[in-house]
């Protein structure tokens, strides 16, 4: 939806009645992934693309269908069908797709509320019934960490998982029976979550020439970097031209905004290059209070043992100070900012896939492995 994201808007403002096709389930090779959407309105005019073939027209079609009727529908488009050679599918895929109409202000408040988080740059859910009782079939949820809107919940579990898969990035299918009981494998009621997420945050605290270096490499490895501080004359677009953002603001009280605004999630990395305790400590203290995946801080081993004095005088449990990555980065001989910069996107990545650090020729089993994510809970 993020690709139509712009125009879908216009059409929900002006309350025009359309169908949303989505990719639900892929099976094999297949062109796009699930939670691809297609947009159709009643004068059939079209947003987006499942496939560029011949599924096309075929959704197309039924979709208008169920915009003039307001009746969802879901079909498949797999190996043996002669739409599926012209899309890629001839490898065996299946291709999955619900359509259901967005006539009324349920649905049209659930697509809203996913349009508006995509605007403010938060993670968002759509949980839709992609199968189980005509009743229940097509009815969409929105969800972000705090908030939802749209139909009602398809079963008492089912929010709390599409946030699970919301929080981990993912998108995911789940089943549930009719006696309020989460089964893997159930057939009663299917909720498939789409997860539409923005790039993870990296927010750099100290406007100094390590700073730039990390900003760099963050916007290299695909996040949306802020760069924040406190000093005005030092904190400036010249000096951090890769950043996405650059704000003169007192860094606890950024970091304090985004957190009010639901604007941080398990993804978001915090670096603290500040050096001065009157900056860090009250950042620090409350980043680690925070569910971000990643809080690391510049400095030496004294600065670092005085700043764990100072925070737990602020009340953190041994835990909370457990997640700070102090003195920041692998250690890798470091010295220029450049050289700091990729220690301290070695330390982000590592973090993120629990990997060793040792040196690939020193290890065994697969190179590659599941992401997790960087925040899991705890006291």
């Amino acid at each position: 939806m993020i690709d139509i994201a712009a125009e879908l808007r216009e059409w929900c403002a002006a309350d025009r009645p359309f169908a949303l096709a989505m990719v639900v389930d892929v099976q094999g090779s297949a062109p796009r992934p699930p939670g691809t959407c297609v947009a159709v309105d009643a004068a059939g005019d079209v947003l987006g693309s499942l496939s560029g073939g011949c599924v096309e027209g075929a959704v197309y079609e039924l979709a208008l269908e169920v915009v003039r009727t307001g009746r969802p529908q879901r079909t498949s488009f797999g190996y043996d069908d002669s739409d599926a050679f012209a899309v890629g599918l001839t490898c065996g895929g299946t291709l999955d797709v619900l359509v259901w109409p967005v006539v009324d202000e349920t649905s049209r408040d659930a697509v809203r509320h996913v349009l508006r988080s995509l605007a403010e740059g938060r993670p968002v859910a759509l949980a839709t019934v992609v199968d189980g009782p005509a009743d229940v079939l097509g009815t969409v949820r929105a969800l972000t960490a705090s908030a939802a809107t749209g139909g009602p919940p398809a079963h008492p579990d089912a929010d709390r998982i599409s946030r699970a898969l919301l929080a981990s990035g993912s998108p995911g299918t789940h089943r549930h029976d009719t006696n309020g009981t989460h089964l893997p494998v159930s057939d009663e009621v299917v909720v498939f979550t789409a997860v539409y997420v923005s790039p993870p945050r990296m927010l750099v605290y100290g406007a100094i020439d390590f700073a730039a270096a990390v900003a760099r490499i963050g916007a290299f490895l695909g996040y949306h970097v802020t760069v924040c501080d406190a000093r005005e004359v030092f904190t400036t677009r010249k000096r951090f031209p890769d950043a996405d953002e650059v704000v003169v603001d007192w860094p606890h009280r950024h970091l304090r905004s985004l957190a009010d605004a639901d604007a941080l999630d398990e993804r978001t990395v915090v670096c603290v290059l500040t050096h001065d305790a009157k900056f860090d400590i009250p950042l620090l203290e409350l980043a680690l209070r925070l569910p971000v995946g990643y809080v690391g801080a510049m400095g030496s081993r004294r600065t670092h043992a005085q700043r764990l004095d100072a925070l737990r005088a602020t009340g953190l449990t041994e835990y909370q100070l457990s997640r700070l990555h102090s003195p920041i980065g692998l250690d890798i001989g470091a010295r220029t900012p450049e050289e700091t910069a990729v220690s301290i996107a070695g330390d982000i990545i590592a973090a993120h896939s629990r990997a060793s650090c040792r040196p690939l020729h020193t290890t065994n089993g697969p190179i590659h492995r599941p992401a997790t994510p960087l925040w899991q809970g705890g006291p």
